[in-house]
């Protein structure tokens, strides 16, 4: 008895805990001050200080989420869409979950409004591309392994890579996963007859481009084939994660030649 009696005193604390949580804003007064002394009290003190605060009903994260869809809903897309974006950030909403809501929002609220939204959310979770939570993500998307890091080639990229060979036998290939913005260098896989490379796109998205000619996107499914003796380079959108098969074509006295890197104009200029 008396071990529950301390369990409800411990969630009625939690709750009281909660219930004191208040958000401090300055924004109103900071902008609006002096001009509407007024409406920087009900913005700072009434929505922010009460109504935000009352997280014991609804928790931060919630408001955020109700927060910016009425926002988008309205087809309001400007400063006060991106402070609440960000603010959902630090309340939890990760980007993925970002992606979807604004997603779930487009059918209901209308395409267009989506797309604004989504302008201004790409920059707020900007630096959710990277890191261990961004690469398990990308790893659920693809049912071959990102592997281990590219270290044997990584001198021939600009980011990080990473290489999970799949078969040693017969026709020996890899699955090779690239961070948003890696690319390998400018190469040729040369050989005196047959040889070549063939990749496959199996997530993501990424660019394909031959040395004189426009790069080609590569989504899941597209099949690139590459000649030998000619000169191209692979990897990522700046955006997006991005992993390709890459098959070896067999053939007669062939080497990769790696050259120079693809510089951020070339690598820009793409996108």
């Amino acid at each position: 008895m008396k071990r529950v009696i301390i369990t409800l005193i411990g969630i009625g604390c939690i709750f009281n805990l909660m219930a004191q949580t208040k958000i401090v804003q300055t924004a109103g007064r900071d902008a609006l001050g002096e001009f509407a002394p007024e409406f920087a009290h009900l913005n700072d003190d009434i929505l922010f200080g009460e109504v935000w605060s009352r997280n014991d009903l609804l928790s931060l994260r919630d408001r955020s989420l109700v927060t910016i869809t009425s926002l988008i809903s309205q087809g309001i897309t400007d400063s006060s869409l991106t402070y609440h974006l960000q603010e959902a950030k630090k309340n939890g909403i990760t980007r993925t979950e970002a992606a979807e809501i604004i997603t779930h929002i487009a059918f209901y609220a209308g395409w267009p409004k989506a797309w604004g939204a989504f302008r201004l959310a790409k920059d707020v979770w900007n630096d959710d591309i990277m890191g261990e939570d961004a690469k398990a993500a990308f790893q659920r998307q693809m049912i071959f392994p990102i592997g281990e890091p590219n270290t044997a080639y990584e001198k021939y990229f600009i980011g990080k890579s990473y290489l999970a060979q799949i078969s040693d036998s017969q026709i020996p290939f890899a699955n090779v996963t690239f961070e948003p913005g890696c690319r390998n260098n400018w190469h040729i896989h040369k050989a005196e007859k047959g040889g070549g490379q063939m990749l496959v796109g199996v997530a993501g998205r990424g660019w394909y481009q031959e040395e004189g000619k426009p790069a080609v996107e590569i989504l899941p499914g597209t099949v690139i084939h590459i000649p030998a003796n000619v000169k191209h380079w692979h990897g990522a959108a700046k955006d997006s994660w991005f992993a390709h098969l890459a098959f070896a074509v067999p053939g007669e006295e062939s080497e990769n030649v790696w050259l120079e890197p693809v510089t951020d104009e070339q690598y820009l200029s793409i996108e």
